[in-house]
């Protein structure tokens, strides 16, 4: 039997209610108890839910970290009570709470020790992928998943199929780990990773620091990855030393879980933990199955520019630079870019120089303790008399709230993750990402810059398609009440990337009093009018390539689930319409090799088509049968299993309350 890679290796150790002697491998459903989970200014929004669930406590208070760092610049009396509201919470059931002015959630887990190596930590945000620098897998949840994990400590969780990206080489003087992964998202931008778990190796990290690799897994985000993980190696015990030697000096003061901690040490950053790491690494198995292995050679990188308003065109620095695109702001914050080594940094490039006319530069710490060092570092003075404009640690401008957005027709260059048109303010501005010795340059000379003189060349990288799946044991458990098989008929409709506003139109999104015989009777309304009178109860339907892309609207789901339809196949899917049906006790099956067939078979000429070709859904033996052909799914496991005889998550919760 084929070996485990890292991401299936954790998962195991972190899933609950295993068959005995079952193997975690891609594509398997898992119900599973992380570590931690983190939700920010969110968690104003997953109180109710909690609540609405019949919940009033908190199955483990030590499981959950409720950070304020979204909208922390907003003073109004409506968010200074939301907040309130969320501390008075997190205090009554335990939780640990870090209020506005600490830090960035992501950044606090990685600080606190939350995010700890070889572990499960998830986050209500899409950016918990940055855990994964430190070796935690981390991967976002949505908000009703994270009041079932409040609720019962528990979540479940598709594993993806997992890519290696090969890191070779060295990076040259002057780029950065920031440019590794706009290279990454730029060079090999044809959603070689989408939806997969990303799994770092090569000689070239030896090289890379742990704050390089927080932003690359960071960034893994944007590249599409629902996981970035880095191995635990002695770069990231070397800084967990350092950090637990920091902390002991700092002392456990402040830490919301104090009464964890052991003779006076912090309860997770510690030196016995550290030990404990080196003497058990965790590797991936020399047989380990991967889907597809990505190479790039970190010689050939150089600093990059992303965008405008996109992270999928990336040019060198050097093309961009002769270019002299004037901006109007700069900034350096963020979870994936404002840390010590970001900020000195930048200090470097603007010490004794003046932000240019006309240009705002902003600066804010992905969290208090980064600020303090870079004041007694010395670079936090040199950026603001260079005439930087302090904000507090925390999101800010990044996600389009406070101080210093974008306005109608301005530039800007930032460190962020983000640049989709708007998000930074609006629409009409257009906005591109750097290193933070990139944004520095800018704002000094006014217009895109930056260190180092790179002859403009592409990067040197190739993709190898490799092992998709191990073969399945054709004998997948199936739990009591849950049917063997499905049959229907094949209901087609070929659209890719078909997105949940032409599955369910936005104008129904908000009314909140729609009955489900309504969301049925809309159904499908934007891409086909006449779906509703096509397809019958008991349907099988089968979509293209990344179905339910675009918004996060559950209805996309309910929808069809009220309609009839026994389930959807499609080549793929938009992993939050993946989640957001299962959530409603509604299976979202990928059977790539049916879909191609039918693209062959019945073309693009009609939206939706009556195959009149029976099917059967085979859960035990995980397949399809249809016109004489058998295509293989993904096991619907035990853990899927339950969510759909309960109708979805909140039936499941209330049934272990």
């Amino acid at each position: 039997m084929a070996g485990q890679n890292l991401v299936e290796k954790i998962a195991q150790q972190f899933a609950v209610g295993l068959e005995p002697g079952h193997t975690v491998r891609a594509g398997d459903y898992l119900s599973l108890r992380p570590a931690y989970v983190m939700t920010h200014d969110n968690t104003g929004a997953v109180i109710p839910k909690f609540k609405s669930i019949g919940a009033t406590r908190l199955a483990n208070p030590r499981q959950v970290v409720v950070t304020l760092d979204h909208n922390i610049q907003d003073t109004s009396e409506e968010n200074t009570k939301k907040y309130a509201r969320i501390e008075a919470f997190a205090r009554d059931m335990g939780a640990d709470f870090y209020p506005a002015g600490r830090g960035i959630g992501h950044q606090i887990m990685v600080e606190e020790g939350y995010a700890w190596p070889g572990t499960l930590a998830v986050a209500s945000d899409s950016h918990s992928n940055m855990y994964g620098g430190l070796g935690c897998l981390g991967t976002p949840v949505v908000r009703t998943d994270a009041a079932a994990l409040w609720a019962t400590g528990r979540t479940w969780w598709q594993v993806p199929p997992v890519a290696k990206v090969e890191l070779r080489g060295k990076l040259r003087p002057g780029v950065t780990g920031k440019d590794v992964i706009i290279t990454l998202c730029g060079f090999f931008r044809s959603d070689e990773v989408l939806n997969h778990a990303v799994e770092f190796a090569g000689d070239g990290l030896a090289a890379l620091n742990v704050n390089s690799r927080l932003t690359i897994a960071n960034m893994s985000t944007e590249w599409g990855a629902l996981v970035g993980l880095f191995p635990v190696d002695d770069v990231t015990l070397a800084w967990l030393l350092a950090r637990a030697d920091f902390i002991a000096k700092r002392g456990p003061a402040g830490v919301p879980s104090d009464a964890d901690a052991k003779d006076g040490q912090h309860p997770r950053m510690n030196r016995r933990r550290i030990e404990a790491l080196r003497e058990h690494p965790l590797r991936p198995d020399p047989d380990a199955v991967y889907a597809k292995e990505l190479i790039l050679d970190l010689d050939s990188v150089q600093p990059y520019i992303s965008g405008p308003n996109t992270v999928k065109i990336a040019a060198p620095l050097a093309a961009v630079r002769d270019k002299k695109v004037k901006i109007h702001k700069a900034y350096l914050m963020s979870c994936v870019n404002a840390r010590v080594d970001d900020l000195a940094e930048a200090a470097a490039l603007v010490k004794g120089k003046k932000v240019a006319e006309g240009v705002e530069f902003y600066i804010a710490a992905a969290s208090s303790e980064v600020q303090a060092e870079a004041e007694r570092r010395g670079d936090w003075q040199a950026l603001v008399e260079a005439g930087a404009i302090v904000l507090p640690p925390g999101c800010g401008a990044c996600i389009g709230l406070g101080r210093g957005t974008l306005k109608a027709g301005e530039v800007g260059i930032s460190a962020t993750n983000r640049n989709f048109k708007g998000r930074m303010g609006d629409a009409s501005a257009q906005a591109y990402l750097g290193s933070p010795a990139v944004v520095a340059a800018s704002a000094i000379s006014g217009y895109i810059d930056g260190p180092g003189d790179f002859a403009a060349a592409p990067p040197k990288g190739e993709v190898k398609i490799l092992s998709q799946a191990v073969a399945s044991t054709g004998d997948n458990p199936i739990i009591a009440g849950f049917p063997e098989k499905v049959t229907g008929e094949l209901i087609y409709c070929h659209q890719d990337n078909l997105n949940t506003d032409g599955i369910y139109p936005g104008k129904y999104t908000y009314q909140d009093d729609f009955t489900p015989q309504q969301q049925a009777s809309v159904v499908m309304e934007n891409y086909d009018p006449e779906f509703g009178q096509i397809v019958q109860t008991g349907d099988l339907l089968v979509g293209g390539f990344n179905f339910g892309t675009g918004s996060s609207r559950e209805q996309a789901a309910t929808a069809l689930k009220y309609r009839g339809l026994a389930l959807v196949l499609a080549g793929s899917f938009s992993e939050t319409y993946k989640r957001n049906a299962l959530n409603n006790g509604y299976l979202a099956l990928e059977a790539p090799d049916l879909v191609r067939d039918m693209k062959a078979r019945f073309g693009t000429d009609k939206l939706t088509v009556r195959t009149g070709l029976p099917a059967v859904v085979d859960f035990r033996k995980s397949q399809v049968t249809a016109a004489g052909k058998t295509y293989a799914i993904g096991p619907v496991g035990p853990a899927a299993q339950e969510l759909v005889l309960a109708g979805g998550l909140e039936g499941w919760v209330k049934e272990r309350l």
